[in-house]
């Protein structure tokens, strides 16, 4: 047996030089985009007191103990002695299985979360771009949040990560990816670890960001040859930062460096062909892709999640592998939460969530009569029920009908 070196001990205690080991409460409820770290600053045990949390876990053994004579009885909970082996079961999301729900149930939980999650991510970068190195281990509440949330319902999340404003991109984008990777995970019947190592895979995967040039990083037009010769050094520079970093696993460091590999040896950087590239990398290309162009961009608009797949689909011989690129298509539907189509019976619909029955006949919501060329009453529509009498006939296209509240429609 070996004795813990955690203490719980009052935030109101917390001096420079403790070393944090877990914010007691929800990730959602503190300031912080890691909650392990030694506290240099006291600024930051400040952000902690505002925040209303009472509690927290130090770790004695990484930083500094609280005095023991502060009053009469000890001023600390050690935790139990903890065993070495066996390991001791983990109580995380995957664990735990959460409970399913519909869509319009986890929309307003996402939409916390991906709030919480771009404030992370953005600290997260600002810090690499100040030198400090990044601990992995660090962003692992992130990721279970995440996580926690595509289990529940993985259209909710994933789905409002792609509404991101072009600014917002490159921060958000490490989001859904990471979603989009839990999710693909899932699909592929992955272990537990494994999953969370995907999450991990897809939230670090642009780290190397970064270290880009704001300019070019955010330019509004085309790049120049120069321009992105510059950008197509991420994958490297995030790798080097992780390697300095000492904390991330093999599995997210191969795929932070070969997640634009393609399986026709063309991708960058190390032009590896198929059968070079791991399975993890391979999803985090088609994950990349997915959320890239879906999404809006400072050059261009995101396209519409259903003629994205459709796209893909075109260029998956050479690019994408195709049991993973046929397993993320199970994963988030043919037709996408998001996407317009038009029905046999002439309205457009908007998908609303996916069916376990077929990927060909998702939930909708109907608002939009062709031939009239009018908004009608919405009727939310199940395809896959065995009363339905409509079906989808193909993807439309919003711009051309003039509708512009489509992401309303489905996001509330």
């Amino acid at each position: 047996m070996t004795r813990s070196t955690l203490k719980k001990i009052k935030a109101a205690d917390l001096k420079p030089g403790m070393h944090l080991h877990e914010l007691c409460g929800s990730w959602m409820d503190h300031p912080f985009w890691r909650s392990r770290f030694t506290l240099s600053d006291p600024a930051d045990i400040r952000r902690i007191l505002d925040s209303g949390i009472v509690e927290v876990w130090i770790d004695t053994a990484k930083g500094a103990d609280l005095p023991a004579a502060a009053s009469g009885k000890p001023p600390t909970e050690p935790a139990p002695a903890v065993a070495t082996t066996p390991a001791q079961p983990v109580d995380t999301p995957y664990a735990r299985a959460p409970k399913q729900v519909a869509l319009d149930e986890e929309l307003k939980r996402a939409a916390m979360i991906c709030a919480r999650a771009r404030s992370a991510v953005v600290s997260m970068f600002q810090e690499v771009r100040m030198g400090k190195a990044i601990n992995a281990e660090a962003a692992s509440e992130l990721v279970e949040e995440i996580s926690s949330s595509v289990l529940r319902n993985p259209g909710a999340l994933i789905s409002l990560a792609r509404l991101k404003t072009a600014d917002d991109y490159t921060y958000m984008h490490s989001v859904a990816v990471c979603a989009l990777m839990v999710a693909l995970a899932r699909q592929l019947d992955l272990d537990e670890q494994a999953t969370r190592e995907a999450g991990m895979s897809g939230l670090l995967h642009d780290i190397g960001k970064a270290m880009m040039p704001m300019d070019i990083l955010n330019k509004p037009g085309k790049l120049t040859d120069d321009e992105f010769r510059i950008i197509q050094s991420h994958p490297v520079e995030g790798h080097r930062l992780l390697v300095e970093g000492k904390s991330a696993s093999e599995i997210v460091l191969d795929v932070c460096l070969h997640h634009h590999e393609k399986t026709d040896g063309s991708g960058y950087p190390d032009r590896l062909p198929g059968e070079k590239i791991s399975v993890f990398a391979k999803m985090g290309a088609v994950c990349d892709v997915y959320d890239a162009i879906t999404s809006n961009r400072p050059y261009k608009a995101g396209w519409d999640p259903a003629e994205s797949i459709r796209r893909m689909a075109e260029w998956s011989t050479g690019h994408f592998d195709d049991v993973v690129f046929q397993a993320f298509v199970k994963s988030i539907g043919i037709y996408p939460t998001g996407s317009l189509v038009r029905l046999a019976s002439g309205r457009l619909a908007v998908v609303i969530e996916q069916s376990e029955k077929s990927l060909l006949a998702p939930r909708v919501k109907a608002f939009f009569s062709t031939k009239a060329q009018t908004y009608v009453v919405p009727e939310m529509i199940d395809l896959s029920h065995p009363s339905a009498t409509d079906r989808i006939v193909g993807r439309e296209d919003a711009a051309k009908w003039g509708i512009r509240n489509l992401d309303d429609l489905w996001a509330g």
